[in-house]
């Protein structure tokens, strides 16, 4: 439905009663509950077939109480929320102790993120007077490519979701860079349009990687993103070889690359922008279209690997785990 005042009301209507609503974010479509109800959470879980233990993102109004939702907040979380919120940013803060463990997957850390996204942000003022906390993950089966319109949520779960806030195509196009300040330090959990510099620039440290003992956080199991067509990263220079074997074996082969020239061998290419930003807007629309063509194998031109593509390469390299076979 449009993102009418009345559809807003509507959808915050029916997170207050339980219900599951798929509203646009700047990053990808979320499919949102009420954070504090954790049989609604589960709902969440239930129908994406996402793991219990697998946390989600809740999504706070501007004017939100952080320290409703977490505590021992450190003085770096309020300088990255002075310099990046509202924004493509998920800070891991500890759980405040009266929030349900549902949507930290068993943790005692949270996610929290406010969206820029003004249709995102009138329904977070909407529900619960702006008070509330929308629990949401991408509204996608678990594990598939995420949406980055109504229609792609439709694709997906049909009849099955009852109310998909339409708010036109999401600006970013890939996920919230996580950053967790819940031990002690700034680490980076997963990488997105917020660079690891920009952090940096803003608390004059650099965060450190992600290790073993950090919170499971959504989007880091090591294949996600994935269209059901298998997935090949190949080097330029390397495609011309890569598609004349495919075409030896018989398969039927799509392209996305960023190079211009055509290449022969394909039954459908995709040309991407040249920078960081509308390539990541345009991506996941990308893989969505090419799994849909009934190709056998999906090639990928490897994209540059600066810091302003490292979130594009993390969800690619999950997009593509597994199918390193297809190659031969």
């Amino acid at each position: 439905m449009n993102a009418t005042p009345a559809a807003i009301d509507q959808a915050a209507a029916i997170l207050e009663s339980g219900g599951l609503v798929a509203f646009p974010t700047e990053t990808v479509y979320g499919l949102g509950a009420d954070a504090e109800n954790p049989q609604a959470v589960a709902a969440i879980y239930a129908a994406k077939g996402r793991p219990a233990n697998h946390p989600v993102i809740v999504h706070l109004a501007p004017e939100a109480d952080l320290g409703y939702w977490a505590k021992d907040i450190p003085a770096d979380a309020h300088k990255l929320i002075a310099a990046f919120w509202p924004g493509p940013l998920t800070l891991i803060l500890k759980r405040a102790d009266h929030i349900p463990s549902a949507v930290s997957g068993g943790q005692d850390s949270i996610g929290l993120r406010c969206p820029s996204h003004p249709v995102a942000q009138a329904l977070l003022r909407a529900f619960k007077g702006g008070r509330g906390g929308v629990a949401a993950p991408s509204a996608n089966k678990f594990g598939h490519v995420s949406p980055t319109t109504a229609q792609h949520v439709r694709d997906e779960f049909g009849a099955e979701l009852a109310c998909v806030l339409d708010g036109g195509q999401s600006e970013v196009g890939i996920e919230s860079t996580i950053v967790d300040l819940s031990r002690g330090g700034v680490a980076l959990l997963r990488p997105g349009q917020i660079t690891a510099a920009q952090i940096e620039a803003v608390l004059g440290v650099a965060p450190q990687s992600a290790d073993a003992a950090a919170p499971r956080v959504s989007g880091a199991l090591d294949s996600h993103y994935a269209p059901r067509t298998p997935v090949a990263l190949v080097e330029l220079a390397q495609l011309p070889a890569a598609l004349k074997k495919l075409n030896q074996r018989g398969l039927r082969v799509v392209l996305i690359q960023r190079a211009i020239e055509p290449f022969a061998g394909t039954i459908a290419q995709q040309v991407m922008p040249s920078d960081a930003f509308g390539y990541a807007h345009e991506m996941y629309a990308a893989l969505r279209k090419m799994d849909a063509t009934g190709a056998d194998v999906i090639l990928i031109e490897t994209p540059p690997q600066d810091d302003r593509w490292q979130g594009i390469n993390d969800r690619l390299r999950r997009a593509a785990f597994g199918s390193s076979a297809v190659l031969g």
